[in-house]
């Protein structure tokens, strides 16, 4: 007979972020085994959790620190532990105390992805809203631009080929994506 493994999952949105405060709940918990992903939880697409959900058998535990983790939308997370609990595997959300297994859980976890999904599309709303208003005062939205002058000084290095990325974007000050950006509409 084979062992039951509880999997533990933990994802945070960027890589500046840092993932320690989950691993360090999960690894509390027990895991035997832990996942970490820094990805947006908006991709469909998260090759940690795809391994997660190819690991998870009959009789397994996946452990989150939160339900937020999970899913992109309340669907996607209620389809996601809909197929789950179909084959034998059972969610524990430590933060929100979830275990999917009971029936309380199963109630408290529909409730929970609601309003979770509630305050994401409050949150947009907001958003827009500021940006429109914003616009009809005449200011435009995202980071400013940069600075031209500092812009030409990281091309001409970049084209001498004397320098690396990271001295060039040291020197000038411009990021590594503003450079690439630049050159691409240069060649476009």
């Amino acid at each position: 007979m084979s062992k039951n493994f509880i999997i533990g999952y933990a994802r945070v949105s960027t890589e500046q972020q840092e993932l320690a405060r989950q691993t360090d709940a999960l690894e509390s918990y027990g895991v035997d085994e832990l996942f970490e992903e820094k990805m947006t939880g908006t991709k469909a697409n998260r090759p940690e959790l795809e391994k997660v959900k190819l690991k998870a058998r009959a009789g397994d535990t996946v452990v989150v620190e939160s339900l937020s983790r999970l899913g992109r939308s309340t669907k996607d997370l209620l389809n996601l532990i809909d197929e789950w609990d179909k084959g034998g595997v059972k969610l524990v959300s430590l933060k929100e105390n979830i275990d999917t297994q009971t029936p309380t859980g199963k109630l408290l976890l529909v409730v929970l992805s609601a309003i979770a999904q509630f305050e994401r599309d409050l949150t947009v709303r907001r958003t827009k809203e500021g940006l429109n208003a914003a616009r009809a005062r005449g200011r435009k939205g995202g980071r400013p631009e940069a600075d031209s002058k500092r812009v030409n000084k990281a091309i001409k290095l970049y084209n001498a080929q004397t320098h690396s990325i990271k001295e060039i974007t040291a020197i000038t000050g411009v990021s590594q994506a503003t450079l690439y950006r630049r050159l691409r509409e240069q060649k476009g």
